[in-house]
């Protein structure tokens, strides 16, 4: 029989690397190890320098912090949270997509040291960000933390997306994704070499910037670059299709080592802790919630009976959790563990958008930041051909009336920037709302058999315990007016959308 594990047994006195923790995810993870498992050693935190030439100590105080995230912990224990950021924590500053993280090497192996495990949560979530940098930050950035990993001998946890499968089709398991489209070699070991694909890819980065010298126009056209390499090789946009290329890279440098490979589906507000609703930004399906609730658009394509992978961010932190303690006290292997909804728990898209409809119709007054006024009209999904006509249609009459405005000296139509709006989201985020395959973590959930039930109660896993209606109409959409949005101040929608990064 497998000998159980325990968080508490493998994580007290360790010493855990995180990157990318100024993001949301990232923030949970770290909470969550601060209040459960109060006798790890040292939480070492990287984080590049600011803009303004702040260091990483400088802003974790000023981004991390004072984050709400901690405001359980400050209620119950506030001397206990003050002296673990002053003495558990370590803040290094580095960039992670330099050789090194930018250090000189003498800094570089003495990190290596005295790091025990590393989770490695930074990325690029734009859906279309310009390709060189999505490459930088998503795939080449890997590299540098793998480096790191062979050279403390430390196992790493690789936080990815289930959105990874790209335009394959079908049941999604737990395991290593093949190109939808495009061939790419697959080495014997059974990742992807991208030798020849990087190589590509830098290529062409390097032909435009040679061509293109105006930094706005050289920005939309990496942009541009980025999303057709991801379709032509079968991926929908430039996120998935670099967190892809991360995996391989990953896998590669880590043969024969601990890689743990972590996809979450949709990440949402949290389920439970450390407060129900606790969110931070504007993720995909808020992005539209917003949109709709401020009389921007009220109609979508998507395919309603298909199945919405959303997972809340605490379950996705219990993962990690759990992974991170195999990864410590199991021999040495590749694993990848999906955190996802849609095998165990599953919501269709129309019951998403019944059941946030509803509470919008009936209790808007209930969220003040979010509905400015009563919802007008009902949401409508329509299939992609026929959102295409609308579109046009509305194009025409909107364009019409925005010119006569024009000319009558009282600004473009508000029907011409719903349009763009509403042309604007479905862009970005169709391709999520109209799922062609189901996810499945038959592994995550055997692996969270291995716990005490003590472990498996406090960093569940099971998406089983999810009441849609509660956590969508109660839970999420109080986190998303308290925590993710302003107050009130009358100004365009997509300067609000713009002002958090969306991600999934």
């Amino acid at each position: 029989m497998t000998p159980a594990l325990n968080v508490q047994a493998a994580l007290s006195g360790k010493r855990v690397l995180i990157t990318g923790s100024t993001g949301f995810l990232a923030k949970v993870v770290l909470e969550k190890l601060i209040r459960g498992v109060p006798d790890i050693g040292r939480i070492v935190l990287l984080i590049r320098a600011g803009a303004n030439g702040a260091d990483a100590r400088q802003r974790f105080e000023r981004d991390i912090a004072t984050s709400s995230i901690f405001d359980r912990l400050r209620a119950e224990r506030p001397a206990f949270l003050s002296e673990f950021f002053a003495e558990k924590i370590e803040c290094v500053t580095g960039e992670v997509t330099e050789p090194g993280f930018g250090m000189p090497i003498t800094a570089f192996n003495a990190l290596a040291r005295r790091v025990d495990l590393i989770i490695n949560a930074a990325a690029s979530v734009n859906f279309r960000e310009a390709l060189d940098e999505a490459l930088a930050i998503n795939a080449i950035s890997v590299q540098n933390i793998t480096e790191l990993a062979r050279a403390g001998h430390a196992p790493l946890i690789q936080v990815s997306t289930c959105y990874v499968n790209g335009y394959n089709r079908g049941a999604m398991h737990e395991e290593n994704v093949a190109p939808a489209r495009a061939a790419i070699p697959r080495h014997a070991d059974g990742h992807y070499d991208l030798y020849g694909l990087l190589k590509h890819l830098q290529h062409r980065i390097a032909t435009l910037r040679a061509e293109v010298r105006e930094p706005e126009e050289l920005a939309r056209r990496l942009t541009a670059l980025g999303i057709s390499e991801a379709n032509y090789h079968g991926w929908n946009d430039t996120y998935t299709f670099t967190k892809w290329m991360g995996e391989q890279l990953a896998m590669a440098a880590m043969r024969g080592r601990s890689l743990t490979i972590v996809r979450p589906s949709i990440i949402e507000s949290t389920l439970q802790e450390p407060a129900p609703g606790w969110i931070e930004g504007v993720k995909v399906a808020d992005a539209i919630i917003l949109a709709y609730a401020r009389g921007k658009t009220n109609f979508f394509p998507a395919k309603p009976k298909e199945v919405v992978d959303i997972i809340p961010a605490d379950l996705v932190a219990n993962s990690i959790v759990l992974a991170s303690v195999e990864a410590l006290q199991a021999p040495a292997a590749t694993r990848i563990y999906q955190v996802c909804t849609g095998s165990s728990n599953p919501v269709t898209l129309r019951q998403v958008i019944d059941l946030i409809q509803g509470e919008s119709q009936r209790n808007w007054r209930q969220y003040d930041r979010l509905f400015y006024s009563q919802p007008k009209h009902d949401f409508r999904v329509v299939s992609r051909p026929l959102f295409l006509l609308m579109l046009r249609a509305m194009r025409v009459g909107a364009g019409g009336w925005s010119a006569l405005r024009k000319l009558l000296g009282a600004g473009e139509s508000p029907k011409l920037e719903a349009l763009r709006t509403t042309q604007l989201l479905a862009l970005t985020f169709s391709f999520y709302t109209a799922p062609r395959y189901v996810f499945h973590n038959d592994r995550l959930q055997a692996l969270a058999q291995r716990f005490s039930g003590e472990d498996r109660a406090r960093y569940t896993v099971d998406a089983g315990d999810i009441d849609w209606r509660e956590y969508l109409c109660r839970i999420h959409m109080a986190g998303l007016n308290r925590y993710a949005l302003r107050p009130r101040v009358a100004k365009p929608v997509e300067e609000e959308v713009s002002a958090a990064p969306i991600t999934i």
